[in-house]
């Protein structure tokens, strides 16, 4: 079994020199670092990782060197998994080599399980309150119900193309035929003549 170490500082001006000693004194055999934020691109972690073969083990100091967050968290736990390894850290619970850090691990899954679905919850209350308030989505009716009557009206009529009664309300011919659409069959715009008058 070997013990891969990853140690990161956000910048260069921190020292590494805690994590580095604590990575050795766990018998770290080799240790990917680098100097980088947290937002940034982790190359050194990708190579760390993309290093673990079946039974090796990543050795961290702390969870938040390696992971920007709880998702990210998962899914570096995921990646570390699947190439047969497990993960430690020296200074909080989490070592899936044991049985209570596999435990661990899979109640950080279920928390972050219960926190995307409570926010899922929080966005459809959210849009409930907003429709009750007369809120709504999408984009706005070029026309009131009155205006496209009278539209209609005019097309009925006759003389007028889908396009020149659209200019006439100031709406273009997308938007002119949708209304007419709405009451007459769009086949009807392929044929000679109009609706019939009585059809309104």
């Amino acid at each position: 079994m070997r013990k891969i170490g990853y140690a990161r500082v956000s910048t260069s001006a921190q020292d590494t020199a805690l994590q580095l000693d604590a990575l050795k004194a766990a018998g770290v055999e080799n240790v990917f670092f680098e100097s980088s934020s947290g937002v940034g691109p982790r190359i050194e972690l990708r190579r760390a990782i993309s290093s673990l073969c079946a039974g090796d083990v990543l050795v961290v100091w702390k969870l938040d060197r390696v992971a920007r967050g709880l998702s990210d968290l998962l899914s570096i736990l995921s990646s570390v998994k699947a190439a047969g390894a497990c993960i430690r850290s020296l200074t909080e619970p989490i070592d899936t080599t044991t049985p209570l850090g596999e435990f661990t691990v899979q109640i950080l899954g279920a928390v972050a399980q219960l926190e995307r679905s409570m926010i899922r919850e929080r966005v459809v209350a959210g849009q409930i309150a907003a429709r009750a308030r007369g809120k709504t989505w999408g984009q706005r009716p070029h026309l009131t119900p009155d205006r496209e009557e009278e539209l209609i009206a005019l097309f009925v009529q006759g003389g007028y193309t889908v396009k020149s009664v659209g200019a006439v309300f100031g709406v273009g011919e997308s938007v002119a035929k949708r209304v007419i659409a709405a009451r007459f069959p769009p086949s009807l715009f392929s044929r000679p003549g109009r609706p019939r008058k009585t059809s309104v």
